[in-house]
């Protein structure tokens, strides 16, 4: 019986840069597609527990797709660290106020919350608008 070897890559990767355009999109299915390019997970070399993800730039966060029911009925929770400082928003406010935070709450939920997660999740850039400034990376658009 042979025992076949656990493939490591050795020494750090240099990461692409992808563009990802989120109007009229899911949010649960554009941030699986995220949390995968940001873990490294469509390269043939993936390695868990490996910083190996590739730069990923989001535009147009404001414009995702959302059932008009589940606009008003989803809520967002956080505490201030204050006693009674449990606050809530619902998914129509958060998405007018801090439309970055949605797609960043929902890829954050789906990569390690680990030293190795908050590492990746800082590659993770969320604009609102169509405007970003990461062209002298020449993002290329996702597949």
């Amino acid at each position: 019986m042979t025992m076949e070897k656990t493939y490591v890559i050795k020494g750090k990767t240099t990461p692409n840069w992808i563009l990802v355009d989120a109007k009229d999109q899911s949010l649960g299915r554009l941030s699986t597609q995220i949390a995968a390019y940001i873990l490294g997970k469509h390269k043939p070399t993936f390695t868990p527990g490996v910083d190996m993800g590739d730069e990923v730039v989001v535009i147009n966060a404001s414009q995702l797709r959302f059932d008009p029911r589940r606009m008003e009925s989803k809520m967002y929770y956080w505490h201030t660290g204050y006693p009674g400082g449990l606050k809530e928003m619902t998914l129509k406010t958060m998405l007018e106020k801090y439309p970055e935070r949605v797609i960043r709450k929902a890829v954050w939920g789906m990569i390690p919350h680990t030293k190795l997660g908050r590492s990746l999740i800082k590659r993770l850039r969320v604009y609102p608008g169509s405007e970003h400034p990461h062209e002298a990376q020449n993002p290329q658009k996702m597949a």
